[in-house]
């Protein structure tokens, strides 16, 4: 059966056997007052309003006053007045996603944007404001997943069912870092969003930084900034639902959203017309709520299903990565990787600051000899950054201190390894391999049949890795 003849079928499956009707009794800005709903509406259900010229608006339930439902349209209110009838849905939102989706670019209602003709339509309903496995019935967090990116690889290992969050300012790097994991990961699917995205910027990233190769195993929901507040969250909630499809089916995913701070000021719109109250720099409570509903449904399924890998942006506000969406969402996640400006207009991309950043679930999945590699280059890193800016100024004489002259020599050659051109693939044995070498510490043989060291038999200890080669005249 096509996929036009599919889609037809399941939408006739799905219509209601009655319909409840209310209306408009009062506009004030992007907020409508519906009456005469009282026990058939419910927060977060749709409705459609009949505007002038037959037209429908379509609105989400917001919450309630005085015996009204208070609604938000997801587009233009023009055409809507007093007295529109308002025709209420009687079933909670869901998509019905289906695995021909992949390759393909949606809305935030799983609608195609991207001219390719009709989109497949699943039997299965899952809700948009789905709920997160229970915490006592997940698995454990995987083995070591390959993102492609050679500094993320060694110094913020990636675990199957971790979630990680990318912080850094306005154009320093993040949607190419996304980019570069969408293309060279070892995941199975990919699902992005693009979450308040610039109109401009996101064919761009679909066809230059994805390009054919990552959009094949890839769904690409989309909101633009220019988008109601309501199309913006919903676009994140649709991506955690398509990636809870894609899990169900045993596929290991690699869910990438950018940015959550978009997504926390869309429900920073939506509470304050709805009467909320502002707390920290203007966010509401619910904003505060929302986050860790949305964060969590990322991770490890329960058996027999697959993992959804999640990777979230975080767009600090001034640089300030103390700031309240940053610091709220940096409590929630296993890890963050920080991007600084310092590093990126120095030239080094990607700009990870390395020591900034943290893996929680990384030492775990590697092995004792991995985590001395890596443990060694961060403390030469460290000891450079600590006494760049006297090195940089001359007032620091070699010879004075011998972990600060290693430290020296070996610094141009891990910012070198640090840094990767967006058509560049480094594997995970590849990037843990040029970093022994970089470091003179020798690479134990890995047998197939256990992946542990084969050097005679005996493992070298974690001490033994972080012995220090001494740096050539």
């Amino acid at each position: 059966m096509s996929i036009i003849g599919s889609t037809i079928i399941n939408q006739i499956a799905r219509l209601p056997e009655y319909r409840v009707y209310g209306h408009v009794t009062q506009i004030v800005g992007m907020l409508i007052e519906i009456g005469g709903v009282e026990g058939n509406f419910s927060v977060g259900d749709y409705c459609r309003i009949k505007a002038r010229g037959n037209h429908h608006v379509l609105c989400e339930a917001v919450g309630f006053r005085d015996g009204k439902a208070l609604a938000m349209p997801f587009g233009s209110l023009d055409g809507v007045g007093l007295g529109c009838k308002v025709e209420i849905s009687t079933t909670a939102p869901a998509v019905f996603p289906d695995e021909s989706w992949l390759g393909r670019v949606v809305n935030a209602f799983g609608e195609p944007v991207d001219g390719k003709g009709p989109i497949g339509s699943g039997s299965t309903p899952y809700p948009i404001h789905n709920q997160p496995p229970p915490a006592h019935s997940r698995t454990r967090v995987g083995g070591k997943i390959d993102v492609g990116v050679r500094a993320l690889n060694t110094f913020l290992t990636v675990c199957s069912g971790q979630r990680m969050g990318i912080f850094s300012g306005s154009g320093i790097g993040k949607s190419t870092v996304l980019s570069m994991m969408a293309r060279h990961t070892s995941a199975e699917v990919n699902v992005i969003g693009m979450v308040g995205e610039r109109g401009r910027e996101a064919r761009e990233f679909i066809e230059d930084d994805l390009g054919e190769e990552g959009l094949a195993r890839s769904v690409v929901v989309v909101a633009t900034s220019d988008e109601s507040p309501l199309v913006r969250r919903q676009a994140a909630y649709l991506t955690m639902t398509v990636s809870e499809f894609m899990r169900d089916r045993g596929k290991d995913v690699l869910c990438l959203m950018d940015s959550v701070t978009r997504f926390a000021m869309a429900q920073r719109e939506i509470g304050l017309s709805a009467g909320e109250p502002p707390a920290t720099k203007g966010y509401t409570p619910s904003v505060f709520g929302e986050l860790p509903r949305l964060l969590e449904r990322a991770g490890p399924g329960t058996a027999g299903q697959g993992n959804i890998t999640g990777l979230f942006t975080v767009l600090v506000e001034g640089d300030d990565h103390n700031e309240p969406v940053a610091d709220a969402v940096r409590g929630i996640l296993d890890g963050h990787i920080v991007l600084d400006r310092a590093i990126a207009e120095r030239g080094r991309y990607p700009a990870i600051n390395v020591n900034k950043s943290v893996s929680r679930t990384m030492p775990r999945c590697n092995t004792d000899h991995e985590n001395g590699i890596v443990m060694r280059a961060r403390r030469l890193l460290a000891t450079y950054e600590d006494m760049e800016e006297l090195i940089r100024l001359g007032a620091y004489r070699r010879g004075s201190d011998p972990v600060i002259d290693e430290a020296i020599h070996y610094y141009p050659m891990l910012e070198e390894f640090l840094s990767q051109s967006i058509g560049d693939v480094s594997t995970l044995e590849q990037g843990y391999e040029d970093l022994a070498q970089i470091l003179g510490i020798e690479v134990p043989v890995m047998t197939p049949e256990d992946g542990q060291p084969d050097d005679g038999g005996e493992q070298p200890a974690a001490a033994e890795a972080e012995t220090p080669a001494q740096p050539t005249a």
